[in-house]
């Protein structure tokens, strides 16, 4: 590996270091609290095995906790409601991460009573679908963008379309926008959320003739050195998350995966004082040393330590509305049960924090230069959400050039990166339009 153009790091002692650091802090979470235990929520937990459909009375009425065979290779768990026949479309809603299909149980009944067939999976490496059991060393090949996208065309497929409308948050809304790009004669429309979409790939054009310089054939900014030259050092989430010793830094917090959760899910929302979000300028460690810790860590310091100065008081806690302990526990007891290495594997097979497809793995999204999501598109985010700035200028990128055809962008007051569960009423009624105008 290269050194970094300063002394005292390598990149291999950064990341083996700042891991072992946090290693040091594991520790296994503690039992679930009786309460907990004794609620249909906790009785999800079984072996993986034995792994069945959610309890009764974990989903709203009219939703249904199923599973479909052979969805490219895998046994994977969707969330359903409405039918098939006499159905006005099909939609399918893809999750984020540290999420579930669960994220979308405000949304799915809307699109039922409106006469949609909604179906919503447990992604890859999620929840109840196959590949929670994954190791950090496995293959990283079943995780590339492609063959997520391949995942949802079977799962569609599967079900009997031809086409679909599709909705995605977060990492589902990269996963939903490559769909849109890679197969636009399957997906009708696109509806992203919290993370916008800057365009694909960009080949060197017309350079044939050109004369090669210094400055073209010399390496990217290593932005990992960049960030850890800062004072003090920092390093992107995204690198920390490819560590090894990520998964163990969340599944094995000290305060344990249910209280992890609820400080992620708090200071990442609207509900927390500190996300005042302003566009960055400029991809430059100066520029990502203003997003808050969760973005931009403290080198060596890991994710369950950084929100855990954040944690909700307990009042805090009782009033929030958009996420009650209860509903919070459905993520919990699959997350003590999985871990995170499944839904981690992603940030592995990224190359550089510069490029979320950097070569690597994912290299062959470079097929798809020059491609824009032409048809209808609706992009909906938090207006407390730093994630729509993490990466300067694709919000306006989206507006401007990747997606053509852009019916809305909704940035809605006082909610953060959970959008769709922080203004679920708001949410409903701009995702039921767009459909309806279709």
């Amino acid at each position: 590996m290269p050194p970094m153009p300063f002394p005292s790091f390598t990149r291999r002692q950064l990341l083996q270091g700042a891991a072992a650091g946090i290693a040091t802090m594991a520790a296994r979470p503690g039992a679930l609290p009786a309460k907990a235990a004794r609620t249909s929520l906790h009785a999800m937990t079984q072996p993986a095995d034995e792994i069945g459909p959610y309890a009764d009375g974990v989903l709203p009425p009219g939703v249904r906790s199923r599973f479909v065979d052979n969805v490219n290779g895998l046994r994977m768990h969707v969330l359903e409601a409405g039918s098939k026949d006499g159905a006005r479309a099909g939609v399918l809603l893809l999750h984020g991460f540290p999420e579930l299909a669960y994220s979308w149980r405000r949304l799915i009944p809307a699109l039922a009573e409106a006469g949609y067939h909604v179906l919503a999976p447990d992604l890859r490496g999620y929840g109840r679908t196959d590949g929670t059991d994954v190791r950090y060393d496995d293959d990283l090949r079943p995780f590339r963008m492609l063959n997520e996208v391949r995942d949802m065309l079977s799962l569609v497929s599967a079900f009997g379309y031809r086409q679909v409308h599709l909705a995605g948050h977060d990492f589902g809304s990269l996963v939903a926008s490559w769909c849109a790009v890679a197969r636009p004669d399957v997906f009708r429309s696109v509806a992203l959320m919290s993370a916008p979409f800057g365009g694909t790939a960009a080949l060197p054009f017309d350079t044939a003739a050109a004369v090669p310089s210094a400055a073209a054939a010399g390496a990217a900014p290593d932005m990992d050195a960049a960030l850890a030259a800062l004072v003090p050092p920092r390093w992107h989430y995204r690198r920390f998350y490819a560590t090894r010793g990520a998964n163990d830094d969340l599944w094995r917090a000290p305060q344990g995966v249910h209280d992890f959760l609820r400080a992620y899910y708090h200071m990442k929302s609207g509900d927390w004082s500190g996300n005042r979000p302003a566009p960055l300028g400029e991809w430059s460690a100066a520029g990502l040393a203003r997003l808050p810790r969760y973005y931009v860590l403290d080198l060596g310091r890991g994710m369950a330590e950084t929100v855990a100065e954040h944690m909700p008081s307990a009042a805090e806690i009782a009033a929030c509305e958009w996420l009650p302990d209860d509903e919070l526990r459905v993520y919990s007891a699959e997350y003590e049960r999985t871990g995170f290495q499944g839904g981690l594997q992603w940030y592995r097979s990224v190359a550089a924090v510069s490029s979320i497809f950097g070569g690597g793995i994912n290299a062959d999204l470079q097929v798809f230069a020059g491609r824009t999501i032409d048809q209808p598109s609706l992009f909906i985010a938090g207006a407390r959400d730093w994630g729509i700035h993490q990466r300067p200028g694709a919000l306006e990128r989206m507006e401007s050039q990747a997606c053509t055809d852009l019916r809305g962008l909704h940035l809605l007051d006082g909610a953060g990166h959970w959008v769709q569960q922080e203004r679920s009423a708001q949410v409903n009624r701009l995702v039921l339009d767009f459909l309806a105008s279709l």
